[in-house]
């Protein structure tokens, strides 16, 4: 397979982690663009035989914060025009209405590791590199963003265990 064949490969993985992390498709669309252009662009500093699926995340993380920060400098969130219609009288659209609140109530950090180990199936050791943090805060983000959620799902309090990860 050319490289070229494993990245198309790997371009609906990359859509469905944009819509999950944005969430609205045609930021989401334009976000993978974006980060195709970028890679296409910068092919040449990909080492082959290392993780392409781990460079293209890495690549879609950055654009994103770049993004983010663009927004957070020019425009004012808005909650209200993020709320996503559902009819109320069905029990699933209403538990997908909270997971969404609940995932962009997520601080961005949290949710892309959120997206990225759950969504993606990828180890937190290539979630590490694509987000170029260390593992344990992978880990730790990974942690604060599920106890969050479930809050927000379950209306429960914030797990207070411990963990031993070995």
């Amino acid at each position: 397979m050319t490289e070229r064949d494993q990245v198309v490969a790997l371009i609906p993985r990359l859509c469905r982690y944009a819509r999950a992390l944005v969430g609205d498709p045609g930021a989401a669309d334009d976000l993978v663009q974006d980060t195709l252009e970028r890679a296409l662009g910068k092919f040449h500093l990909w080492k082959p035989g290392t993780d392409l699926r781990a460079w293209l995340f890495a690549i879609m993380h950055n654009v994103f914060v770049n993004q983010v920060r663009r927004r957070r400098e020019s425009t004012s969130f808005d909650a209200e025009t993020m709320e996503v219609p559902v009819r109320p009288s069905h029990d699933g659209a209403l538990a997908a209405r909270d997971l969404l609140r609940g995932l962009e109530r997520l601080p961005t950090e949290q949710r892309e590791v959120l997206l990225l180990v759950v969504l993606e199936d990828m180890s937190y050791q290539e979630v590490a590199a694509a987000l170029e943090v260390p593992i344990g805060t992978v880990m730790s983000r990974l942690s604060r963003a599920r106890d969050k959620l479930r809050v927000a799902m379950e209306g429960s309090a914030p797990s207070t265990r411990l963990q031993i990860v070995k």
